[in-house]
């Protein structure tokens, strides 16, 4: 099945917007039935209002690095007990995959 962009009118503010092909084909794939009612703007402001945390918003914690102690910034909150590394250390503690044989 073909997807063409179309345009959309928000319930919100009355301006038009595009659904894009590939939104499309994700509502077709998640069988949504309903086509989109507001603006990705209107949606956000929607949201918001709605006390829904921003995803724009990301959460980083400070932590020293358990290899070289330099101090960074990770996308999560570590577990206690658990190595922490920077982006350096972190991509030499990553081993190549071995092709099986």
């Amino acid at each position: 099945m073909e997807f063409q962009d179309r345009m959309l009118k928000c319930a919100d503010c009355g301006e038009e917007f595009v659904f894009t092909s590939g939104e499309q084909l994700f509502f077709h794939d998640k069988r949504f039935t309903n086509l989109p009612k507001r603006c990705k703007a209107c949606k956000q402001k929607r949201l918001q209002a709605a006390g829904a945390p921003s995803r724009s918003v990301k959460n980083e914690t400070v932590a020293i690095c358990s290899a070289c102690g330099k101090q960074t910034t990770i996308p999560f909150r570590p577990t206690q007990g658990r190595p922490v590394f920077c982006r350096e250390c972190f991509s030499q503690q990553k081993k190549p995959l071995r092709a099986s044989a």
